[in-house]
């Protein structure tokens, strides 16, 4: 691989494997609304959030670390305007002292939060008004989630840069038997401190999540119902990241394509068969660079925020990981993805919340069968439904399936959602 080539693997990962404490969406808002307060003189006495559906739908459920357990979009907006730091980007709500909490209740009970939907094309867009008697200032996210293009001041434009749509909806670089062949070559010094903070930052939060405190527990559930085999603690452990994620801990993570849960999809079962099998620091290393990046080139042509559930793709993305520790080439992760893809392609994603770590039980599940069948001498082939003539086809047929088919499954989600929320 060429060195040209290299550096756009390696910005790639850079780019998409950050940390952040909490549901990214959430605290998106948070990041927005603590922008907005660090341009506003005098105090809040009122607050306008515009946000598209997938926002909304993303928020309505989880909890904002930092609050004591409050969840919402005024939650998130309370957050960021009392405790919030803009210059630590998804980690704006880190360090939030217990007073600040209590200020954080006193501002939701006391100031007017006026919340509507965005009529936008952008599947992530959020808009966010703060104002008193004699200032206002507006500030605007889209695209990706520290995506701070509109910074507006008294109706005077202080900042702004153009979103470039053309950029978002580039062609992806990426390639299965590229990715491969960055893995085996890639200098790991280069790459080193970012998967060891990944590394470090997931099993941190999934051993925190065994703890069984959060959520539903569905990875002490499946710990306790089937056993410590690596096949079930795999699954285990990343649900375990999930129930603690989704449901208020303050633990950070290493994110994989603008979410945690796909972030802890892709690593924590690929660092658990890594254990199991005793292989060296450096196959690990290698192994995750697959995983990750299959994961991004997955999840590329979906896009970041849709109707199709993000895990289901880190959940195939782990599984070449883990057959690359198992010495697979080519052929057999290329046949894993497309097996994973085949088997559970179409799981909706109905918000973050509580449930999404039994999903990404199930995605860890589904990928890791797609393996198991490839090395059993069982394979889907060319038209078994999404399945293509290659693994880029395949994968290109997901991401239309969810770009454009899911469209309005999307669009019904959100609607069910709002009309609960408004009973």
């Amino acid at each position: 691989m060429d060195n040209r080539t290299q550096d756009i693997y390696i910005k790639i990962l850079e780019r998409e494997l950050v940390p952040a404490m909490g549901c990214t969406e959430p605290i998106a808002i948070a990041l927005t609304a603590a922008k907005a307060k660090e341009y506003l003189i005098g105090p809040v006495e009122r607050v306008s959030v515009s946000a598209s559906g997938n926002i909304i739908k993303n928020v309505k459920s989880v909890k904002v670390p930092g609050t004591g357990g409050l969840r919402g979009i005024g939650a998130a907006v309370a957050a960021g305007v009392i405790a919030g730091n803009p210059d630590r980007d998804l980690e704006v709500l880190a360090g939030i002292l217990s007073e600040q909490q209590k200020e954080i209740r006193s501002f939701l009970e006391n100031t007017e939060i006026v919340i509507s939907e965005a009529l936008t094309d952008h599947v992530l867009d959020i808009g966010i008004r703060l104002e008193n008697k004699e200032h206002e200032v507006y500030v605007r996210t889209v695209d990706r989630h520290t995506g701070i293009c509109l910074i507006r001041v008294d109706n005077k434009t202080v900042y702004s840069c153009e979103v470039d749509r053309a950029d978002i909806k580039k062609k992806d670089p990426l390639t299965i038997e590229g990715i491969l062949e960055f893995a085996r070559e890639a200098d790991l010094s280069l790459v080193q401190k970012v998967l060891d903070r990944q590394i470090a930052y997931n099993t941190a939060i999934a051993k925190e999540g065994l703890s069984g405190k959060y959520g539903a527990a569905i990875g002490k559930t499946l710990l306790d119902a089937y056993g410590d085999g690596v096949w079930n603690r795999a699954k285990a452990f990343a649900a375990a990241g999930s129930d603690a994620r989704m449901n208020g801990c303050e633990l950070p993570v290493v994110i994989n394509s603008g979410s945690g849960n796909q972030g802890m999809t892709a690593s924590l079962p690929v660092i658990v068969y890594a254990e199991e099998l005793g292989v060296s620091k450096e196959k690990l290393y290698r192994a995750l660079l697959i995983s990750n990046l299959t994961t991004i080139h997955l999840k590329t042509g979906i896009g970041c925020l849709s109707a199709y559930c993000g895990a289901i793709s880190a959940g195939c993305g782990a599984a070449a990981g883990v057959m690359y520790l198992y010495g697979g080439g080519w052929d057999e992760i290329a046949h894993t993805v497309v097996n994973g893809l085949a088997i559970n392609s179409g799981v909706v994603c109905d918000g973050a919340k509580a449930s999404c770590a039994a999903k990404i039980a199930s995605a860890v599940e589904s990928g890791l069968l797609g393996m198991q069948m490839y090395l059993n001498k069982k394979e889907f082939y060319s038209g078994d439904g999404l399945v293509g003539s290659s693994v880029e086809d395949t994968i290109r047929n997901v991401g239309k399936l969810a770009q454009n088919g899911m469209v309005e499954t999307d669009r019904e989600i959100i609607r069910i959602m709002l009309n609960e929320e408004s009973e």
